[in-house]
């Protein structure tokens, strides 16, 4: 920062939505804006050239999204924070964005207000989130964990859930039969269930069947 000013680069490859984030800030007399750059790889440059104190990246942009864009601004440029701005809140948007390094990641229903405190909450280093995103965020958190299973335990599965008998199983997976007993007792482990049928209707709660 210089001054108490806080540098910041604009990244988005949307013309108009990109304009109206240089509109919006234009009067804050504690940012400068010291760039746009309408996707990732025009971002780097920019980055190296000016050493924003934040980044404002889109999500979805041409020849480097904004994850990528994330990662390589995070890795080689450690004095610049990486704000996402952007419309998309999938938990799998925001997995990526966060697993990238970004220090925030804000909606683009964000007020002016709320998008000045959070750059500069993030040019101190501290985290911000949109509070959609943050609600996602903790949810994903309080799922159960996977059940980490083998392609092999996985297989028996399937056929335990098609109604075969482990004769059978051992004949569809050209396996022996104390083998798929094997395989059982170590998914009824894992699935924490004593028997067959309860180790379908969890498997299937938790999205492995």
């Amino acid at each position: 920062m210089t001054g108490g000013r806080v540098r910041i680069l604009v990244v988005d490859d949307h013309t108009v939505m990109r304009a109206g984030v240089v509109a919006l800030l234009a009067s804050e007399t504690s940012i400068d804006i010291v760039g746009e750059a309408d996707d990732g790889r025009a971002a780097l440059e920019l980055v190296e050239r000016h050493e924003p104190d934040v980044a404002l990246v889109d999500l979805r942009m041409p020849v480097l999204d904004g994850v990528a864009t994330t990662a390589e601004i995070v890795g080689r440029f450690p004095r610049t924070r990486v704000l996402i701005l952007t419309t998309y809140d999938t938990d799998a948007d925001i997995e990526r964005g966060v697993e990238a390094g970004a220090i925030g990641y804000l909606l683009k229903d964000t007020t002016r207000e709320q998008l000045v405190d959070a750059i500069h909450s993030a040019a101190r280093g501290e985290t911000v989130l949109a509070p959609r995103v943050a609600e996602r965020l903790v949810a994903r958190m309080r799922q159960p964990a996977q059940v980490p299973l083998t392609a092999r335990e996985a297989d028996v599965l399937r056929a335990v859930a098609d109604g075969l008998t482990n004769a059978e199983i051992g004949r569809r997976l050209v396996i022996a039969e104390a083998t798929v007993k094997t395989h059982l007792l170590r998914l009824f482990a894992k699935l924490d269930v004593n028997d067959r049928t309860r180790a379908v209707v969890v498997a299937m709660e938790k999205g492995l069947l």
